[in-house]
């Protein structure tokens, strides 16, 4: 697991807490607040996801990355 993976999970969990807390109090700004916070950690989470299997791939083919400029 990377950080992003990690933070990213954390604001989903922050997210759906928020949109929960929202819709039981009928507070549709709260609501709306915790859907975006939880959007944006699943797409962080993504990156971490997408980094892990760079790197897994990475160590799979080392061979690979001669010449290869990033």
């Amino acid at each position: 697991m990377n950080k992003d993976q990690i933070k990213g999970k954390i604001e989903e969990i922050k997210g759906d807490v928020k949109q929960r807390i929202g819709g039981a109090t009928k507070d549709r700004s709260t609501q709306g607040e915790g859907w975006l916070e939880e959007k944006k950690g699943q797409i962080r989470k993504g990156v971490g996801d997408l980094k892990e299997e760079v790197k897994r791939e990475d160590e799979r083919h080392p061979s690979d990355d001669v010449g290869r400029d990033i």
